[in-house]
């Protein structure tokens, strides 16, 4: 098992979550769709030679984002990322893959 966290705006939270789901990320058990969020304010500045979605060039910005954590099996890893990295509106999305262990 792994867990996926990933910043987001605020303004497409809930399309990336359900490109997760839809490939399979956030299943546990018998429940699907499990996913743990909290919202907080992002900050970036974009260099030369980026196409920033929100921001300009050379300018701190702030922008009201949402961390979205999931659990998702190896076998869908992959996809959920591709996913994941197509409903995100940045250019380069922040995100993290980590092994969980269960530990029984």
């Amino acid at each position: 098992m792994f867990q996926i966290i990933v910043y987001v705006p605020n303004s497409h939270k809930d399309e990336v979550k359900g490109a997760l789901f839809s490939a399979g990320a956030g299943a546990i058990g018998d429940y699907t769709e499990c996913c743990w969020e909290v919202e907080g304010v992002g900050q970036f500045r974009p260099g030369s030679g980026s196409q920033p979605y929100i921001g300009e060039l050379n300018t701190l910005e702030r922008v009201a984002e949402t961390k979205l954590e999931l659990v998702c099996e190896e076998k869908v890893l992959n996809s959920a990322i591709s996913a994941m990295i197509e409903a995100h509106p940045y250019e380069e999305p922040a995100y993290f893959v980590f092994r969980s262990f269960e530990l029984r």
